[in-house]
């Protein structure tokens, strides 16, 4: 005769994650690349800001910002659907 062990009981947060693991599987990776990609677009942000407010090159600095400002704005809007999907 075999004798089955007893499963222990799984700690039910420790389960909760699992399963939310599972549905949304690297979703720490890439909150963690949005916040990073959001965080160097605000540092770009700042200087193409100041480079504008000094009146340099505000051709080709403008369009920068602007550029960069999307970027922030495009990873936010990313974060705030990954962290609404719980």
């Amino acid at each position: 005769m075999t004798e089955t062990k007893p499963k222990p009981a799984l700690d039910p947060e420790f389960y909760r994650r699992l399963k939310a693991e599972a549905k949304s599987p690297y979703r720490g990776l890439r909150q963690f690349i949005y916040v990073s990609c959001a965080a160097s677009g605000a540092v770009g942000g700042v200087v193409f800001f100041f480079k504008v407010l000094a009146g340099r090159d505000l051709e080709t600095n403008i369009p920068n910002l602007a550029l960069q400002i999307g970027v922030v704005a495009i990873m936010v809007w990313l974060l705030r659907i990954d962290r609404s999907k719980i």
